[in-house]
């Protein structure tokens, strides 16, 4: 059955489960994709198209909590080069500011081509007549363009999650025109802040050759594209809600005690990737207690690090890394019954997250780069007694809008360990202040307000510009 909206994904937004009698099932994926794009599909009875994870496995289209999806399969190769390879070792640390060293492998590519020209096919033969595709994320770049040329009838968005970088990181990638022109396909490009979406217009103006005027992108056919910077956020009313249920009052309360009810609990949650400096934090955090300023009868730190990508190798280093430094931080510095660090390679539903949060006096967010991260967003929500303080990367896209929180440079280890010992010594008047500008940024700007700027957004962009622009330069 044809259909007016198909949401274009990686992943699905559901994860496998053993039910309570055995049999295998679905629950709905956590993070800040599923939450934000699940009240538009319900909204405009949309269809969800990506891979449910797993390799050769054919499956049908089926329903889960009311939403109508098709999962698309994946073979070993593809997994280890489009996903793994391609999109994990080469997009990822380019796209956050060479974090790690990028790797360039043609059969990547050529991988990548081929599963992004899947999905395009998928998502063409889903669409009704004039209907709205929205593609997700940099896995799937090349799908706008390819998806244009089989159904040019398609209002067609693309939002990209993670940072976009600057030309002069951009430009080391072998397919970069590629890579801008599969986006162009796109009536709408949208970014998580202005700055990505400035990189992106200039990269198309110096390697393209097309004419642009601030935000938009005039294409020789006609067609005009806008790239405009849409700051993705949570279901703050749901965050609060969850905050203040009694199970997750009570569950925080029985953290506090679990750790020894000390005076102030640190609290990092993050993916365990390199691009969130977990391994910087906590290197900051352990020398504080070194230099006296903190006492481990006083304070706690505890780090929830996610498991993520364990196939790929500089995941693995990265999480061996971290387990010898919590190691040794805490045979340094810990006593009977009292760590430094309190360490967690977990993943967790959103109800503890939610009680983590109501526990933790003290969110410690410090990724070298990252898109927004809604973690820190997700903490202000849960902060309903406006207590607690935010220590915040001026990297994370979140650090635009959350201002009155303690910005930290994440490379400055010096400055890092000043801007914890202040959130740790701030009085409560001090603290309150900035909760409270923080949570009425967070309310104001939620998901539904995102996901539907967007949407409107690329309902009013205007198609045909009917200018006379010069052709497009060889690169």
């Amino acid at each position: 059955m044809p259909n007016n909206l198909v949401i274009v994904a990686n992943r699905l937004p559901v994860d496998r489960v053993e039910q309570p009698d055995g049999t295998p099932g679905w629950r709905l994926s956590p993070g800040g994709l599923v939450t934000a794009i699940e009240p538009v599909m319900r909204a405009n009875d949309g269809v969800w198209l990506g891979w449910p994870g797993g390799i050769d496995e054919e499956l049908e289209p089926f329903e889960h909590d009311g939403m109508n999806l098709v999962p698309m399969s994946m073979s070993a190769q593809e997994v280890e080069r489009f996903y793994e390879g391609m999109s994990n070792a080469t997009l990822w640390p380019l796209y956050h500011d060479l974090v790690a060293k990028p790797q360039f492998h043609r059969e990547w590519w050529d991988s990548y081509v081929a599963v992004n020209q899947r999905f395009a096919q998928k998502a063409a033969s889903l669409a009704a007549e004039g209907a709205t595709v929205w593609v997700h994320d940099y896995q799937l770049q090349l799908v706008p363009q390819m998806l244009r040329e089989l159904r040019p009838d398609l209002r067609i968005g693309f939002y990209l999650h993670i940072p976009f970088p600057p030309a002069e990181l951009f430009q080391q990638l072998p397919w970069r025109r590629q890579i801008l022109e599969g986006l162009l396909g796109a009536d709408l490009v949208g970014f998580q802040g202005t700055g990505a979406a400035q990189n992106f217009v200039r990269l198309v103006r110096q390697r393209v050759g097309h004419k642009t005027h601030r935000d938009l992108v005039y294409l020789p056919d006609g067609r005009t594209v806008r790239a405009h910077a849409f700051p993705i956020s949570i279901d703050s009313q749901g965050f609060e809600e969850l905050s203040t249920s009694p199970a997750v009052i009570e569950r925080a309360s029985a953290i506090r005690e679990a750790l020894g009810n000390p005076r102030k609990i640190f609290l990092g949650i993050d993916r365990l990737d390199y691009t969130k400096g977990i391994y910087a934090r906590l290197r900051a955090y352990a020398e504080l207690i070194q230099d006296g300023h903190l006492d481990v009868e006083d304070a706690v730190f505890v780090q929830v690090a996610v498991p993520s990508r364990e196939q790929v190798e500089q995941y693995r280093i990265l999480r061996d890394d971290i387990d010898r430094l919590v190691g040794r931080i805490n045979g340094d510095l810990g006593r009977i019954g009292r760590p430094a660090i309190s360490y967690l390679h977990s993943s967790y539903p959103r109800e503890e997250m939610a009680a983590l949060y109501r526990a933790a006096d003290i969110m410690v967010v410090t990724p070298y780069r990252d898109g927004m991260n809604l973690v820190a967003k997700e903490y202000v929500a849960c902060r309903t007694d406006a207590t607690g303080a935010l220590v915040l990367s001026e990297f994370a896209g979140a650090a635009d809008e959350l201002r009155q929180a303690w910005l930290v440079n994440p490379y400055d280890i010096n400055g890092m360990k000043a801007a914890l010992l202040d959130a740790y010594r701030a009085d409560a008047k001090e603290s309150t202040r900035r909760m409270k500008a923080m949570r009425r940024t967070v309310t104001q700007h939620d998901v539904a307000r995102w996901a539907q700027s967007f949407m409107t957004e690329l309902a009013d962009v205007r198609i045909d510009h009917g200018k006379t622009v010069r052709p497009p330069a060889e690169s």
